[in-house]
């Protein structure tokens, strides 16, 4: 594969990250943001399976179950936590602003990664400050207060960056695959827990946010995984990861496409100022989801959704 190749099908997978913002907020219409989550990540989990049979005979880290479950269990609490705040954010903010806002996980994984000791170059701080003025445009209201869908959101990104951390930390000494599937696993069962205990759940809700479903698992999970972990072997990792950031702009896009949201002037000015900042964050960024290969959010989706 060439490195144009690679490019493309990273800036598809951006495209899928990006329009699952979308579809998140379409989901919302009929199942609460739990439910929705417990059944994306379950079959974002069952998708990499057959990756994982495929590819078990050229598995580089074989770790003890033990060490596998642990891993797995503390990655995904922390991504529980994550999708959640956004889905929940998701309900009251635009589908644009979320995938803008949750964006910003990219300014934040070398802010966290001071936590490690880890020196951050001063075009990362120059871009976050870029980053948080471009939030500022865009999610304050006429009143200068931003609403309450953003501060959910904006959660969801700081805790974005504590599992793109864990993921660093923990793809080391296991697999990359294994460690997905059971994260997904462990995200979805604390997803139906919850979803159990707040949520009504009906098979017609279910049966109405379907489409929005399997895009979110199969599609924004499964499908746009499977591209980035195949275009991250032959593409650099700071390249690689301003093409995904690019998921932001799609989820404006999509926004604007199918449901008839508008930025306005202040908005685009944010946006664009929050775009600058995410890839100039990721020139010098010692750390970022780009060079771990593993579970960009987007979304809803992503390998989260993107997510999404």
């Amino acid at each position: 594969m060439t490195s144009l190749q690679a490019n493309i099908l990273l800036l598809l997978a951006a495209a899928i990250w990006g329009f699952a913002f979308v579809a998140q907020r379409v989901g919302m219409d009929h199942v609460g943001p739990l439910t929705f989550n417990a059944i994306r990540f379950a079959l974002g989990g069952l998708s990499l399976i057959p990756l994982i049979l495929a590819t078990r005979t050229r598995r580089t880290h074989r770790p003890s179950l033990g060490r596998l479950l642990g891993g797995g269990a503390l990655v995904g609490t922390v991504l529980f936590a994550a999708a959640a705040a956004q889905q929940i954010g998701i309900v009251t903010t635009t589908a644009g602003k979320a995938g803008f806002i949750t964006g910003l996980y990219v300014v934040f994984v070398p802010l966290t990664a001071l936590l490690w000791g880890e020196r951050t170059a001063w075009l990362t701080w120059l871009g976050a400050a870029l980053a948080v003025v471009g939030l500022y445009l865009l999610s304050m209201t006429g009143r200068l207060a931003p609403a309450p869908g953003d501060a959910w959101v904006l959660l969801g990104a700081v805790l974005w960056a504590v599992q793109i951390q864990l993921i660093a930390h923990f793809t080391k000494s296991i697999d990359p695959l294994p460690l997905a599937a059971m994260e997904f696993a462990v995200c979805s069962l604390l997803s139906w827990i919850a979803a159990l205990l707040t949520e009504p759940i009906a098979w017609a809700g279910v049966r109405g946010a379907l489409v929005p479903i399997l895009y979110g698992g199969f599609v924004s999970v499964g499908v746009a995984y499977t591209l980035q972990a195949v275009a991250q072997r032959h593409a650099r990792p700071t390249p690689a990861a301003i093409i995904m950031s690019l998921e932001s702009a799609f989820a404006a896009l999509g926004g604007w496409l199918v449901l008839g949201e508008q930025l306005g002037a202040r908005g685009g000015a944010g946006a664009a100022l929050m775009m600058a900042g995410m890839m100039l964050a990721q020139v010098r960024a010692p750390r970022g989801p780009a060079a771990e290969g593993l579970d960009v959010p987007p979304s809803g989706g992503a390998p989260v959704d993107p997510p999404s």
